[in-house]
Formats: C-alpha cells, structure tokens, sequence
C-alpha cells in the first residue's frame, strides 16, 4: 500500500473570486498571441521554402544591418536567448550563411559576418517577410501604422520600468518571492 500525505484542506477550497484578467483588454496578452503566432507561421513558411527557421531569418536580419555581429549583442538586441544564439550561429556557419572570426579589439568575442549564400537567402527571406508584413497591417492607413509603430517603440523604450515595478511589487506583496529571487541571484553569482 502506497502511503499518500493528506491533503492540506486549504489547496482543495475553492478560490474566492478576486478578479479576473480580462482578456478582451489585456494588452500583454495580444503582444504574445500577435508575436506568437506571426512566429509560428513565419517559421513554417521559412523552413518549408528555404529549410531555415525563425531564428536563422531574426539572425539574418541582424547581420545584413550591422555587417558583423556577436550571439551576444543579438541576445541583446531580440531578446533571444545568447545559447540558442549561438546554436543558431553554429548551424548557420555549417550551412555556409556566416562566416566567423575573433573580434579584432577583443580576442574572447567571436563576431559573425555574413557569406554571399547568406546574403542572398536573407534577400530571398525579405520578400516574404515584407509581404507577410504587409498583409499583417493591411486593415490600417498609413496614418494608423505610423502610430502604431511609433506607439510600440515607446512601449519597447519602456520595458526596463516594467521589470522596475515587477520587483517593486515582489518586496511590497511576495515575501516569499522576493526570498527565491533574492536566491537565484545569488546563485548566479560567481563563486
């Protein structure tokens, strides 16, 4: 016989109702379905025309804009993650797409070029791309689509205050949280 722990009373209450998100006006949650989706698509359409996915075509765009880039500064700059960078990176130089050196000021950083092949799959991507685009914002004017572009890079420009008033609300609200924050930051502390 299998000893089971009894159940806490608490977890098997019902929840009072505190409020609910509502979804119809949630503003995060439309960024995440809209980019979410638009990813998923993209990635389908990538691999199945040109056998990359969207992280080959985000890193891309960023090499035929600055020329030479590191896993690093493309971490920063799209908010991907520097190991999936970097895996990216890898595939990408065995598919011929880049080229990579040492970075000539720093000998530790390894910087990203691409080849012609590279460059030309990127110009093959943005045609796609931009007609996806197009479409996407096809039910707004002109006028609506400077606005709305000029309203996501303020929210962009804004989101380290998000993260500002995330660990705000963890100290006046979550002891708890700010106890395991507190612990994850410490163990990624050099030793």
């Amino acid at each position: 016989m299998i000893a089971t722990a009894a159940a806490d009373p608490e977890d098997e209450a019902p929840v009072p109702d505190s409020g609910v998100i509502d979804l119809e006006r949630y503003v995060p949650g439309f960024l995440t379905w809209i980019a979410n989706k638009l990813s998923r698509g993209a990635s389908q359409a990538y691999l199945e025309l040109f056998d990359v996915g969207i992280e080959t075509w985000r890193c891309l765009v960023l090499l035929a804009i600055q020329g030479s880039i590191s896993a690093q500064q493309v971490s920063r700059v799209i908010g991907m993650d520097k190991a999936s960078v970097s895996r990216c990176f890898k595939s990408m130089q065995a598919k011929g797409l880049i080229a990579v050196t040492l970075d000539a000021s720093d000998g530790r950083v390894r910087m990203a070029t691409l080849t012609r092949k590279g460059r030309a799959l990127h110009d093959k991507i943005r045609g796609v791309a931009l007609a996806r685009e197009a479409a996407f914002l096809s039910v707004l004017d002109d006028r609506e689509r400077e606005t709305l572009i000029g309203l996501l890079r303020r929210l962009h420009e804004n989101l380290p205050a998000v993260e500002t008033a995330t660990a705000d609300y963890v100290v006046q609200h979550l002891p708890a949280g700010r106890r395991r924050r507190a612990r994850g930051a410490a163990a990624d502390e050099p030793v």
